[in-house]
């Protein structure tokens, strides 16, 4: 069954309503509610998020201008048409300023409205997603390892289904990449994709961000805001790091999987929307509910289907493809060394593909010439079994992190090099490929301890 955009048909005269009802229910991906008076409008307005509301700007008691400030305040993703007899240039300045999408005067061509409409739903969608072309571009999923294609085509027949997925893999596994391949090739690929990172943010934060917050809610609710699970409405929102969320924070969001229905912080109206819901962990969840961390029902509805993603150390064929993707992104001229990409493929890689990819980046940078040597790969040796059985030094780099920055990996690489040469000047700036007064720069520049001689004695 095809997703449906949510129409809301507003006006006071009532043969309208019935007539406009009836010619928009004729499209299959229109579902169609209506309201003779601006209160009924606001009161439907409160319990869904329509996705174009067709608004009437002539209403006793409470009228279209009054509507349309409320939308603003309290649905703003919703785009507002304007049905009006006066099409006077007052009339449509006003209603465009408080954020109408257009004024359709009438009596209407049905056709043009129908298109209005549908240009409308398009606008909304670049406004919730603007990095649409982002979203909706080809994934760079590199890879032809057994287990990695069996992941590929296990999510491919995932995504034709409409039920809530568990992505589980370690961390730097692409489980995000994973999450937008599903959303891409499902019948939701048209409507928002929306992720969620659970573990960033504290709890308040991240039911606010969530299901929204109300004027007031708290200190610095100063605006309605809508949640996220409102913005992605009709698509898919995915939740990163579900296994990290608190256990004051996972009843509300199980009550939500469970019936689409949510809460602002601090209202009192109750909302629908229909969303899937992907969600990913690099933790044993089994074992989270089992420590009592995790609530066992939300496990079982979070996890209708399951994916599990390799390791790059299971998939360690796979290095070579995606040493030249990574390569190819960054630099025109760099490619790498026989020698450098079988010690890529000894190394065990605990932050996986994320990890290889910040390697690549810091060798981009480190190296002289443009192939990439051993030399200039920042690896913990200790992880290297087959290194240290052909006498490669072993070196301390305990404190190395892919999330170095650049800046930082060059000032570490070349401590590492004085340190090797022990600290002479000559033969270190030899081995960096770069002159003796450019090292004397880089060592004041970072500020480098360089150890008085009698301490090297």
């Amino acid at each position: 069954m095809p997703l449906t955009y949510r129409i809301l048909v507003v006006d006071d005269d009532e043969s309208i309503v019935y007539i406009l009802k009836a010619q928009l229910a004729e499209f299959q991906d229109f579902e169609v509610d209506t309201a003779t008076s601006g209160a009924e409008a606001m009161r439907l307005i409160q319990g869904r998020v329509f996705d174009v509301v067709l608004l009437d700007i002539r209403m006793p008691h409470v009228d279209g201008i009054e509507v349309l400030k409320y939308i603003r305040d309290t649905s703003p993703t919703t785009e507002v048409i304007i049905l009006t007899h006066v099409v006077d240039m007052k009339t449509a300045v006003e209603a465009t300023k408080l954020g109408a999408y257009d004024v359709v005067s009438k009596p209407y061509d049905f056709e043009q409205l129908v298109a209005t409409v549908r240009r409308a739903i398009e606008h909304r969608q670049l406004l919730i997603n603007r990095d649409t072309s982002e979203t909706n571009k080809p994934l760079a999923l590199i890879g032809n390892s057994p287990g990695f294609v069996e992941a590929k085509q296990k999510a491919l027949k995932i995504a034709s289904t409409e039920s809530f997925v568990l992505i589980q893999g370690a961390s730097g596994t692409g489980k995000e990449l994973f999450a937008r391949l599903i959303h891409q090739h499902s019948i939701r690929k048209h409507r928002p994709f929306i992720a969620v990172n659970c573990a960033a943010m504290p709890d308040q934060l991240l039911e606010s961000e969530l299901f929204g917050h109300e004027k007031g809610a708290f200190t610095s609710a100063i605006a309605t805001k809508p949640g996220l699970v409102e913005v992605a409405d009709g698509g898919t929102l995915f939740l990163d790091e579900v296994g990290d969320i608190s256990l004051v924070t996972q009843p509300k969001l199980l009550r939500f999987l469970e019936t689409g229905e949510f809460r602002r912080v601090g209202g009192t109206i109750t909302k629908t929307v229909n969303v899937r819901v992907i969600s990913a962990t690099n933790k044993n969840l089994h074992d989270e509910v089992r420590a009592g961390r995790f609530r066992e029902d939300l496990l079982y509805r979070l996890n209708v289907l399951n994916l599990r993603l390799p390791t790059l150390k299971e998939r360690k064929e796979d290095i070579p493809l995606l040493v030249e993707h990574f390569l190819t992104q960054r630099s025109k001229t760099k490619h790498i060394s026989k020698e450098a990409l079988e010690m890529l493929q000894e190394y065990d890689w605990p932050g996986n593909v994320r990890e290889l990819e910040h390697v690549i980046e810091g060798a981009i940078t480190l190296a002289h010439g443009d192939v990439i040597e051993p030399k200039d790969l920042w690896l913990n040796y200790a992880l290297m079994p087959q290194q240290r059985e052909k006498g490669t030094p072993t070196q301390d780099l305990s404190w190395y992190s892919p999330l170095l920055s650049l800046k930082e990996l060059e000032k570490a690489h070349i401590e590492r090099v004085l340190k090797y040469h022990r600290w002479n000047r000559t033969r270190t700036a030899k081995s960096l490929g770069i002159t003796e007064r450019t090292l004397y720069t880089k060592i004041k520049e970072y500020k480098i301890r360089v150890p008085r001689i009698e301490d090297l004695e």
